[in-house]
């Protein structure tokens, strides 16, 4: 039985703004962060959405609906409509799952579409692999060029699997290649992930195009530099450790102790184990005689016992007392943890780009990072934060202890933390996207 949709998505052409569809199959950007399968992919697509609508641009953006209460279509913002597709039942599914539910998922997209006159599209950009499948059928049946978003590759993931994770299955690797094939352009976040394009993947170098993602600077930025720098009434200088004392207060944190924040989804891809395991290494007995506090602010990811099972190893290492998990928080919220905090550790197995240290970094924090992927862009070894080579428990407490005991260094670090913020920005992404739209045309009508 088809569904009628509201006559709102049949309006008639009224003007010929740049239209772009774009498919997010198994995370709307309306969701959290943070949880379930919602994490940078889901900023990613509503922030250059944002900075495209911002260009007068109209941007629909499908995405599989999980709840019977949601409707249909979403004004979510002025040139944003996010449009939900009924495909399978609305809960109990998580993306592996997603699969057998692509053909449901494309026949609403293009039902969705037929309501609208002939040519409503200029371009289609899907993200992540499963959307790639959608939009292969899409795109050739509208005749207009798609533009393709990894975000995460198989080959690559498998290449740097956690222990004890689950690699990705060979039917992803086949599906992201047809992706790659069918593509007219592929947009890559840095020039690593373009290179494995070319390398793993056989993409034509001409069709990939480096973008790197952008960060709200408005919301991730420095405690005001007024409040840093102001002067009292007698002219003494404003306490910076009393201002961040402040900010600890309202969000619930010690005034007296080191800490460290973990951003993201609990799964063992993104390594909150590994900064558990490190708070259980013996250096810590020197000095002060304890480790840090450890903040994860994440929901379970992959599995739905992932938080126990984290608060459960920390038991195991004798730093239950050290270890907070608290649920995700919206942006601006995360923004105030990011400047309350002393270090932002991100020690990923697998980050295409790593958008976490990069808004940490534009919050004036720096970040210790895994030196893999897109991290290796993104933090600035020695200058935003410092990149850790590998996965051992010793190294990160080292690269941990070092900076927290050192003041001066973490005071330097953030100097750097901020200035490398100014690389990245959604405005100029979204003029370097649409430069890539207007190539994938000529592509597409070349072939």
């Amino acid at each position: 039985m088809r569904e009628s949709l509201p006559a709102d998505l049949a309006e008639p052409d009224t003007g010929r703004p740049l239209r772009i569809a774009m498919v997010s199959v198994h995370t709307s950007p309306l969701e959290q962060p943070g949880t379930g399968d919602a994490g940078g992919l889901n900023v990613y697509v509503l922030e250059l959405s944002r900075a495209l609508a911002r260009r007068g641009a109209q941007v629909e953006i499908y995405t599989r609906a999980t709840s019977s209460a949601q409707p249909k279509v979403t004004d979510a913002e002025p040139g944003i409509r996010v449009i939900h597709v009924s495909a399978g039942p609305y809960e109990g599914l998580d993306k592996n799952d997603l699969p057998g539910q692509l053909c449901a998922f494309a026949a609403g997209v293009l039902r969705a579409e037929a309501h609208r006159p002939e040519g409503w599209y200029d371009v289609l950009h899907t993200h992540y692999w499963l959307s790639g499948q959608v939009g292969w059928l899409a795109a050739e049946r509208w005749d207009v060029p798609l533009v393709h978003t990894m975000h995460t590759m198989a080959r690559v993931k498998n290449a740097s699997l956690a222990p004890g994770d689950t690699p990705e299955p060979h039917g992803r690797v086949i599906g992201e290649e047809q992706v790659v094939a069918e593509s007219d352009a592929l947009v890559a976040n840095t020039d690593q992930e373009a290179g494995e394009l070319v390398r793993d993947y056989h993409a034509e170098p001409d069709r990939v195009h480096v973008v790197q993602p952008g960060v709200d600077l408005k919301v991730f930025s420095p405690l005001p530099e007024a409040d840093l720098v102001a002067e009292a009434a007698d002219g003494d200088p404003v306490d910076r450790v009393r201002r961040r004392a402040e900010l600890r207060e309202r969000l619930g944190l010690p005034p007296d102790r080191k800490i460290v924040l973990f951003a993201g989804r609990v799964q063992l891809l993104k390594g909150p184990d590994v900064l558990v395991r490190a708070l259980g290494e013996r250096i810590w007995s020197e000095g002060d005689g304890q480790p840090p506090l450890l903040v994860v602010l994440g929901g379970a990811s992959g599995r739905a016992t992932a938080v126990r099972e984290l608060e459960a190893l920390a038991y195991q290492e004798g730093v239950a007392a050290h270890v907070v998990v608290r649920p995700p928080v919206p942006q601006r919220t995360l923004a105030n943890y990011f400047r309350a905090v002393d270090l932002v550790a991100v020690p990923s197995h697998s980050e295409s780009f790593g958008l976490v240290a990069a808004e940490a970094q534009a919050s004036g924090t720096p970040v210790v990072a895994a030196a893999v992927g897109g991290l290796r862009t993104v933090v600035q070894d020695g200058v935003s934060g410092v990149l850790v080579p590998d996965h051992e428990p010793e190294s990160w407490a080292l690269a941990l202890k070092s900076l927290l005991d050192d003041d001066e260094l973490r005071a330097c670090l953030a100097t750097g933390a901020r200035a490398s913020a100014t690389r990245f920005g959604w405005d100029r992404a979204a003029e370097e996207i649409v430069a890539v739209y207007e190539q994938a045309r000529k592509h597409h009508a070349a072939r």
